[in-house]
């Protein structure tokens, strides 16, 4: 549902840029977390190149397990860490 509004956005503001931020949770070592939020922030991006969004506009990078959202060590937030972030550029 939110990348059905961010494709949308995009495709209505053809000179937007984005880069697609992967993070996960803590858990699993810091190589395969970083191929994880590589992995996550890939599939965004291939799904909102399948919306029409132009891949010359779309950025990826993995921050693994690096940039929490929440910071406590629980389910809670291991679920809001295991994220994709939108940083938009014009």
């Amino acid at each position: 549902k939110i990348l059905v509004k961010i494709g949308n956005y995009l495709l209505n503001n053809p000179d937007v840029e984005v880069l697609i931020e992967g993070n996960c949770d803590e858990r699993g070592t810091r190589e395969y977390n970083l191929v994880l939020g590589e992995q996550r922030a890939l599939s965004a991006r291939k799904f909102l190149i399948g919306m029409g969004v132009s891949p010359k506009r779309l950025y990826t990078i993995s921050y693994g397990e690096d940039n929490p959202a929440d910071p406590r060590h629980n389910e809670e937030a291991w679920a809001k860490n295991r994220r994709c972030e939108f940083k938009i550029a014009k």
